[in-house]
């Protein structure tokens, strides 16, 4: 059975007449006919008996009409609710970013983007990199705001903006000023560091600088949250690599340092899906933010 088969009963049931069918539904006689047959076929019933010049429904016909009615509109809202318009779009949209990111940069965007799609209710997940990756390509999220460098070409990112990754050190008596000393790499060497996790894409970027610098520190433990890594630095356990925007709420118990004055810097950006039928909504929102995280300052 067809939709338009159904669409085409329909008709034949207001006209009364395969001829006024067919002209309404741009169709020859014969093939709203054939339609018809072949659907009294399949039901194994009999759709239309001759009343003079006109044919008449059975009682098959106008039970299969009620159903043929339900289907069609439930067919007609489902088109209207994927038809693509982002300013209608009333599904669910799953946002996924770091939480170093959420809590000093998407505060504003993300009440500006409430109000700008108040029909779309926004839910927010807060993972790594590599899982918010994950979860774009099995299309658990529709967009997400990952770290870079991310090698997977099932991806497509828009590059918002960079930031450095300092060094950090405790200290014993808070620095109010935000001064970036610099240090050697053979003053890490043994250094106790305290990273993210191996897995984890930040580690990834982290490891590689420190390589390619010949730094090597001795990694005593790992943590997934930047602010748990901040605090155990602060309470006098060892150095860390944390993100710019991490460290700048006092009271700061740490000094921060470049490794050899050279910077390291982690790239932030919009990631969605490779897809050959991407939903329109996800393209307006990547715009929105792209535009908001470019007027907004840190902390906002």
């Amino acid at each position: 059975m067809e939709l338009r088969q159904l669409e085409t009963l329909l008709a034949v049931l207001r006209y009364g007449s395969i001829t006024a069918a067919a002209v309404e539904l741009s169709l020859s006689p014969a093939a709203v006919s054939l339609q018809m047959q072949s659907l009294a076929r399949e039901l194994h019933t009999d759709l239309f008996v001759r009343a003079g010049r006109n044919l008449a429904p059975t009682p098959a016909a106008l039970r299969i009409a009620e159903h043929a009615r339900a289907i069609i509109q439930q067919t007609r809202r489902i088109r209207q609710e994927f038809e693509g318009d982002p300013s209608s779009d009333a599904r669910p949209f799953h946002f996924a970013t770091g939480a170093t990111a959420l809590i000093y940069r998407l505060g504003r965007p993300l009440r500006r983007l409430r109000r700008r799609f108040p029909h779309t209710p926004i839910e927010i997940t807060i993972l790594p990199t590599e899982e918010m990756v994950a979860g774009l390509l099995d299309r658990r999220f529709d967009l997400a705001l990952i770290s870079l460098p991310y090698p997977d070409d099932r991806i497509e990112v828009t590059p918002l903006y960079e930031e450095e990754m300092l060094i950090i050190k405790p200290s014993n008596s808070s620095v109010p000023a935000r001064h970036i000393g610099s240090i050697r790499p053979d003053q890490l060497a043994g250094a106790p560091f305290i990273l993210y996790p191996r897995r984890s894409n930040m580690r990834t970027i982290i490891d590689g600088f420190l390589s390619r610098e010949a730094a090597a520190p001795r990694v005593i433990m790992e943590a997934d949250d930047t602010e748990v890594i901040r605090k155990l630095v602060e309470s006098g356990f060892g150095f860390s690599v944390l993100p710019e925007y991490a460290l700048r709420r006092p009271p700061r118990f740490f000094q921060t340092f470049r490794l050899g004055g050279k910077r390291l810097i982690r790239t932030q950006a919009l990631a969605t899906a490779r897809s050959d039928h991407p939903r329109l909504l996800t393209r307006s929102v990547t715009d929105f933010l792209k535009a908001e995280l470019a007027r907004t300052p840190a902390g906002s």
